[in-house]
C-alpha cells in the first residue's frame, strides 16, 4: 500500500454532538458495512454504550474511499468518546492519528469539552477539520456556531464544513477535507519495527489482543517480537485490521492501524503505550508512549459474596487491559471484608467500570461512597497521601491537610450566569475569569475543590441551567483546606465504613444526619446503644437507640411490691452486664444509607 494514500484521523467532540452518527454515515458512504448489517451507533459495540447513548471505548475501522481526484485512499478512522471522564481514551487515540474532525452541534454551539478536545488535538500537532453538525435542526443557529468555532480555532470561515450526520449532508465534503488536509503518516518501512500499543483487551481463548499503530517497519505473522518496557518476547500468531470487525491480514506496514495476537495470557506483560519491536532487530529507542493517568476519585469495590474475591481480582486485571485509566489495590474493611480500593477519572467512569464488572464478569458488588485523595503534611514535614478516612493519621501528628483542586471551565447561556456563579460560590469555588464567546454565551472559569465535584455538582449544574451548561475540568494541584476526619462510634466503637473526611463547617450537619439515619436503621438491642459523631476526640452529635424491654412483671398478679422490685433490679443488673459485653449487629442497609448521605447529604 502506498503510504501517501493512507490517512489516519479521529472524530472528537463534546458529548451528544453527533460523533457516532457521523461515523455511521462515513461507514455507509465508503461501503465498509453492508446495508443489511448497518445499525445506529454501529461502532459502539458494548450494550452499555447503546443503552446510555454514549461512546465509552474508542473504536478503530479501516475504510476504502474513492476520492474526487480518482485515487482510492485507505482511511483509518477512530471514533472517540465525548464525556470528560474518558478524555484519556481520546488522548490515546490522538497519538495514533495525524488529523481530527472537530464536531460542533449547530444548536448548542461550542461546549466546554469541545474546547478541551481542540486543545488536545492542537498539542498533538494534528490537522483539525472544523465541522458544524445538525444544521438541519429547527433550533440550529449556524452563524453563531461557526463564529464560536472560528473564535476557538482561529480558522477561516470558508474552512468550516456544514453538515448533517443524520441525513448525510456534507459527509463527502468532510472526507474530501480529510484527504486534502490530513498529512499521510510518516515512518520508514525499511527501519526496525516500532509499533505503539494504544489499546488492548483479553480474549479467553487467544489471550491478550493488542491494538497497534505501526510507526516504522512492518509486522507479520511468525515474527518474534519484544515489548520494550517489560522486555518480554513472543511470537506473532496473527495480525489484522478492523473493518470494523477484526479481519486477518498478512502484514501491517508503517502508518497502518491494526491488531496483533501473540498468545500472551498474562495481563501484566502488555502495557498501554508500550512499544512493540523486532526481537532480533530491535529499534534503538522506544516511542514516547503515554503519560500515566491520575485517578481523581476513589471508591471501594467489595464482592457481596466473600468467596468471589479471587474472581473480582482476575476481572479487575482483565478490565484494566481494556481501560488503563483506572487503578486498584487490595484493602480490608471491618464492615465489608476483603475488597479493592479503586481509582477512577470521574463519577461516570466509576459507574461504567462497576457495571462492566457486573455484566461482563457476572459479579455482584458493593461500591462504597466516592472520595478523593488528600495530602497530609505531618508535623515533621513529611507528606502522606490519604485515599480514605481510615488512612488519616492521628490529628496530633498532622500540621495541615491539603485537598485536590480542579480548574473548571463552564460554558453557560448568559441568562443562567447568576445561578451558576451562586452554585460555584456555594461549593467553595474561587472565581478566575469570565469571557463572553458571543452575546448570549459565557465561558466561566472557577477553581473548585474536587471533593465538591464528586458529590452532586454536575446534577446541580444541569438543573440550575435547565440543561444548557457544560463542564470541562483539569487538575491544578493540592491546596490547604479546613478539613477534619469525622468518625461514627456505635456503642463506643468506631466503624471504618462510616468514617469520612469533611470540611469543619459541614461536620456538624453531616454527623447529625448520619447518626439520625443510623438510629432508624439499626435494630433495637436488649441494651441502650449510643451513636456518636466524633471530630478530633470531641462528640459533636449523638443519638441513642433505646433498649428493648421484656415485661418481667407479666406473671405478677398482685402480691408483695418487694417481689416486683426484685425482678426489676435483676433485669437492670442483667442489662448493665449485657451493655459491657454486648455486640451490635449493623444491617447492610445502614452501609448503603451512609453511601447515599455521603454522595449528596452535605448540601441538602
Amino acid at each position: 500500500m502506498n503510504r501517501n494514500l493512507i490517512r489516519n484521523f479521529c472524530i472528537i467532540a463534546h458529548i451528544d454532538h453527533g460523533k457516532s452518527t457521523l461515523a455511521d454515515r462515513i461507514l455507509e458512504l465508503t461501503g465498509a458495512v453492508a446495508e443489511r448489517e448497518m445499525a445506529d451507533q454501529y461502532l459502539d459495540r458494548m450494550d452499555l454504550e447503546r443503552e446510555r447513548g454514549i461512546t465509552i471505548k474508542a473504536q478503530a475501522v479501516k475504510l476504502d474511499y474513492q476520492a474526487e481526484d480518482g485515487r482510492t485512499y485507505l482511511l483509518n478512522l477512530i471514533d472517540t468518546p465525548g464525556h470528560v471522564d474518558f478524555s484519556y481514551e481520546v488522548s490515546r487515540s490522538l497519538t495514533a492519528c495525524e488529523g481530527a474532525i472537530l464536531l460542533v452541534d449547530a444548536a448548542q454551539g461550542v461546549e466546554a469539552q469541545t474546547v478541551g478536545n481542540a486543545y488536545l488535538a492542537a498539542e498533538a500537532g494534528l490537522a483539525i477539520i472544523p465541522v458544524v453538525n445538525k444544521v438541519d435542526l429547527a433550533s440550529a443557529d449556524v452563524p453563531a456556531a461557526v463564529a464560536e468555532l472560528i473564535e476557538v480555532l482561529g480558522c477561516e470561515p470558508e474552512e468550516v464544513i456544514l453538515a448533517s450526520a443524520k441525513s448525510g449532508q456534507g459527509v463527502r465534503d468532510i472526507l474530501e477535507a480529510v484527504v486534502r488536509k490530513v498529512p499521510p503518516p510518516a515512518g520508514d518501512e525499511s527501519a526496525p519495527l516500532k509499533a505503539l500499543v494504544f489499546d488492548s483487551f483479553y480474549d479467553t481463548y487467544r489471550g491478550v489482543v493488542a491494538f497497534i499503530r505501526v510507526v516504522e517497519g512492518s509486522i507479520r505473522k511468525g515474527l518474534k517480537v519484544r515489548f520494550m518496557s517489560t522486555g518480554n518476547g513472543a511470537d506473532v500468531e496473527e495480525v489484522g485490521i478492523f473493518t470494523p470487525d477484526m479481519q486477518t491480514s498478512t502484514m501491517l506496514h508503517a502508518g497502518q492501524v491494526g491488531y496483533v495476537i501473540t498468545g500472551i495470557k498474562r495481563v501484566d506483560i502488555i502495557k498501554m503505550g508500550d512499544t512493540l519491536t523486532d526481537h532480533h532487530n530491535p529499534a534503538p529507542e522506544a516511542l514516547k508512549g503515554y503519560r500515566e493517568p491520575k485517578a481523581m476519585v476513589f471508591a471501594g469495590l467489595y464482592p457481596v459474596d466473600a468467596a468471589d474475591y479471587d474472581d473480582l481480582h482476575n476481572a479487575l486485571e482483565k478490565l484494566k487491559l481494556n481501560d488503563a485509566s483506572f487503578t486498584f489495590e487490595p484493602e480490608t474493611s471491618k464492615a465489608m471484608g476483603f475488597g479493592f480500593r479503586c481509582g477512577f477519572l470521574g463519577l461516570l467512569h466509576m459507574e461504567i467500570v462497576r457495571e462492566r464488572l457486573e455484566r461482563e464478569y457476572g459479579l455482584s458488588l458493593v461500591c462504597t461512597a466516592p472520595n478523593v485523595v488528600y495530602e497530609v503534611v505531618m508535623v515533621d514535614g513529611k507528606v502522606q497521601q490519604v485515599r480514605s478516612a481510615s488512612e488519616m493519621p492521628d490529628p496530633s501528628r498532622v500540621r495541615e491537610v491539603r485537598e485536590p483542586y480542579i480548574l473548571a471551565t463552564i460554558l453557560v447561556p448568559s441568562e443562567h450566569l447568576g445561578a451558576i456563579m451562586d452554585l460555584c460560590n456555594e461549593r467553595r469555588g474561587v472565581f478566575q475569569d469570565m469571557t463572553y464567546l458571543t452575546p448570549s454565551r459565557v465561558e466561566l472559569r472557577y477553581r473548585l475543590p474536587l471533593h465538591e465535584l464528586v458529590l452532586d455538582f454536575y446534577d446541580q449544574l444541569k438543573s440550575r441551567s435547565h440543561g444548557y451548561a457544560s463542564l470541562d475540568y483539569e487538575h491544578v494541584g493540592f491546596f490547604k483546606g479546613n478539613l477534619v476526619k469525622l468518625d461514627i462510634l456505635i456503642h463506643g466503637d468506631p466503624v471504618d465504613a462510616f468514617s469520612t473526611i469533611v470540611t469543619r463547617e459541614s461536620a456538624y450537619n453531616y454527623g447529625k444526619q448520619m447518626v439520625g439515619k443510623l438510629r432508624e436503621l439499626i435494630p433495637r438491642q436488649l441494651f441502650d446503644v449510643p451513636l456518636q459523631a466524633v471530630v478530633v476526640g470531641r462528640v459533636i452529635a449523638r443519638e441513642t437507640i433505646k433498649a428493648k424491654r421484656k415485661d418481667v412483671l407479666a406473671k405478677c398478679y398482685g402480691g408483695d411490691i418487694t417481689r416486683k422490685r426484685k425482678l426489676l433490679e435483676k433485669q437492670k443488673e442483667g442489662k448493665k452486664r449485657m451493655k459491657m459485653v454486648g455486640k451490635v449487629e449493623i444491617p447492610q442497609e445502614a452501609f448503603f444509607s451512609a453511601i447515599k448521605i455521603r454522595e449528596g447529604g452535605e448540601h441538602k
